[in-house]
């Protein structure tokens, strides 16, 4: 993982052009703590941290002194990288104040040369409209059915690609175990459309899937895209989850 916005984005300077291009923006935002990134086991997840980073800079640009610190004492409650968070906002504040639309989505597409990444913005007005104007919904239990669980659920089973891969590495192995092998993911069930958060998220299920069975990631596919994920599982989705047993579920954190 040492180096992996580095070896993403290149070394070379990003080319500013009138267009403003925020996939641009962001990659040159993202560059300078690329190491700080080394321990981190998926792309997606330093993709979405930096998202984070970039719209908390605009937000404390917008939002009283104050109130500012209020919404990042909420922040260092949960688990993550607070020191670097507050890095990367304070240079998104000094070297990036002037580009004030919000990041809303990205995409990032393997392709066989570089990795092509796509940013959806929002300019200041509509996001913020659209913030406040989100109600905040508090879930309890009388807003499910009996035994439902929110979670949506993504069952991964291996096709012949990763049979095939599988057999070259383990020629003398019983194919039965991995055939029989399938795996459950459990995700939030807020997530409007699973199959295209997938299309955005499926390296991180492809890589738990090959570790899962080798982890030499030298001998793993190395080029790898949507198109060779579904290729080489096939994915079902379920979106209504229910536990019929009385003892609770553990969580191995």
């Amino acid at each position: 993982m040492k180096n992996k916005i580095i070896d993403l984005f290149g070394n070379n300077e990003v080319v500013p052009n009138n267009g403003v291009k925020y996939s641009e923006l962001l990659e040159k935002f993202m560059r300078p703590f690329a190491s700080n990134f080394k321990d981190y086991e998926y792309i997606e997840d330093i993709f979405e941290f930096a998202v984070n980073a970039w719209n908390f800079g605009n937000m404390k640009v917008l939002m009283p002194q104050e109130e500012f610190e209020k919404t990042t004492d909420l922040i260092q409650e949960n688990d993550i990288n607070f020191v670097l968070l507050s890095k990367m906002i304070d240079y998104k504040v000094s070297k990036f104040k002037e580009y004030t639309n919000f990041i809303v989505d990205y995409e990032l597409t393997q392709t066989n040369a570089d990795p092509i990444l796509k940013v959806t913005t929002q300019e200041q007005e509509p996001y913020l409209s659209d913030m406040m104007n989100t109600p905040e919904n508090e879930v309890t239990q009388d807003d499910f059915e009996e035994n439902y669980i929110n979670r949506s659920a993504i069952i991964i089973k291996p096709q012949q690609p990763f049979l095939d891969w599988y057999s070259n590495l383990y020629p003398e192995d019983d194919f039965e175990d991995v055939i029989k092998e399938t795996n459950i993911y459990l995700v939030d069930d807020t997530i409007d459309d699973v199959e295209k958060w997938l299309k955005k998220k499926f390296d991180k299920f492809f890589i738990m899937e090959l570790d899962e069975w080798h982890d030499n990631r030298k001998e793993w596919p190395q080029k790898r895209n949507y198109k060779m994920f579904n290729l080489w599982f096939r994915v079902e989705i379920s979106e209504m989850i229910y536990d019929l047993e009385k003892k609770p579920i553990l969580k191995s954190e």
